[in-house]
């Protein structure tokens, strides 16, 4: 017997979610594996600290004062 149209629309429906799901859910999958194979091999970087802050304002002061200046 020959489906109705109906049938064949949820069908057709339920193919299209159902390969979107597994799409997205391998994409996540090989996206959370990269990042902890990058975060593997990369070395982790320096937090930034109030090292460089003293510099910045420094920095920041004196291009402001040379914009006045002018």
């Amino acid at each position: 017997m020959s489906d109705s149209l109906f049938d064949q629309g949820l069908l057709l429906m339920a193919a299209g979610m159902g390969s979107v799901f597994v799409f997205l859910t391998l994409l996540v999958v090989a996206m959370v594996s990269m990042a902890r194979i990058v975060e593997h091999f990369l070395p982790k970087a320096a937090p930034a600290g109030d090292d460089n802050f003293d510099a910045e304002v420094a920095a920041i002061s004196a291009a402001i004062r040379r914009h006045r200046e002018r």
